[in-house]
């Protein structure tokens, strides 16, 4: 039985591409730094906004938390290439990057597309709207070879944005690859993880994420393979509960041996755009209550920082198995001093968003070959 478990680790590791990813500053950080961060939510308060189809011309894309984003990787676009930021985002599946022809202050500040300066570039006529939580991107698409590592999609369906919210100007990336199912794409696209595969250029119809915990790089992408040595003991295989995101059912989330939320089971989606997590108001402001946390003028929570070695985990069971997330990972310490929960209390949230804090605990394999998600610990 080990024979065959290290037989499948070495099929999965063939023909692997490795794309590393940058963590940098958090937007809240770098705005709570400046004194800014109070001013900004005041202008683009959070919110939610999901995929529906049936208005012509817009898309909306799945809740988005851009004041936390830490993790992008470099593509390039275009012959000869033009090269951009981008964050690998499980929770959207379209790639959007700034156009030369957007004067907007979040196009101004970031690299931009100049579809004159690629030879195998494709227009077309049609204009759309992408909404996020604090954002909008109005674009049009467009196709065009898409370079990820050794890896060449040939005309790419892609978004160049005509206007951004200024809610963008303060992101470390340039646009965004989504990575979730066809069904949240721009309708009639193909997103480019199932370019990668239809085009034949993986020879496994999967992706991995590797989030390092700590400031230095190291933290990857892995597309058409697994390294094994990225995680601790075996992957944990949990069913896709419904394709659109990675959305899985969660048995119940307990701290200390008590369940404090989803009692009944709940759904949630793993989610590499978000750093956070995020879940309905009341089992979050339980759970909030359980820690000690204080709620602070602006509406956010704050604890104390002695309290991270004695507080206990909180423990998602997920088809059956326990993912602890100590304290030290729902908790995060500014430079500022203070230490704020990594937990957000969401009233309109019927699903849980398990984010960064979690998915640095836990390996995952993304697999749509059999619509599965593999979790194994982490190496530190």
């Amino acid at each position: 039985m080990r024979w065959i478990v290290f037989l499948s680790l070495v099929a999965l590791s063939e023909c692997l591409v490795t794309i590393p990813l940058t963590k940098v500053k958090s937007m809240r950080e770098s705005l709570r730094e400046k004194d800014l961060l109070k001013g900004y939510l005041q202008r683009h308060p959070y919110s939610h906004a999901y995929k529906f189809l049936s208005r012509e011309g817009v898309t909306f894309e799945p809740m988005r938390n851009y004041l936390d984003l830490y993790y992008f990787g470099t593509i390039s676009i275009g012959t000869p290439p033009q090269e951009f930021k981008v964050m690998f985002d499980t929770g959207s599946a379209d790639l959007w990057v700034p156009s030369i022809n957007c004067s907007s202050p979040a196009c101004v500040t970031h690299k931009a597309f100049d579809p004159r300066g690629s030879s195998t570039f494709q227009s077309t006529a049609y204009n759309f709207d992408l909404l996020y939580g604090s954002a909008r991107v109005y674009a049009l698409l467009g196709y065009d070879d898409v370079r990820i590592g050794d890896l060449v999609c040939k005309s790419q369906a892609f978004a160049l944005s005509l206007e951004s919210s200024k809610s963008l100007q303060f992101a470390a990336f340039d646009g965004i690859l989504g990575l979730a199912y066809p069904s949240l794409a721009i309708r009639d696209t193909t997103p480019v993880f199932d370019s990668m595969w239809k085009q034949g250029l993986i020879s496994e119809n999967l992706f991995a994420f590797y989030l390092s915990s700590n400031e230095k790089n190291g933290s990857v992408v892995m597309f058409g393979g697994v390294d094994h040595s990225y995680y601790r003991g075996e992957l944990r295989w949990v069913p896709v509960s419904r394709q659109g995101h990675w959305q899985v059912t969660v048995d119940s989330i307990s701290m200390d041996g008590k369940v404090v939320a989803c009692s009944d089971s709940c759904q949630a989606i793993l989610d590499t755009g978000t750093s956070l997590v995020i879940g309905p108001a009341n089992p979050i402001l339980n759970i909030l209550r359980n820690i000690s946390a204080q709620a602070i003028r602006t509406g956010k929570y704050i604890i104390s920082c002695e309290a991270i070695q004695s507080l206990p985990d909180i423990v998602f069971t997920i088809n059956g198995v326990a993912y602890p997330v100590p304290a030290s990972a729902y908790i995060r310490r500014e430079q500022t001093g203070i230490c704020y929960p990594n937990l957000y209390p969401s009233k309109r949230a019927r699903r849980w968003v398990l984010g960064d804090v979690f998915l640095r605990l836990y390996f995952t394999v993304f697999n749509r070959a059999n619509n599965t998600i593999g979790l194994a610990p982490a190496m530190a």
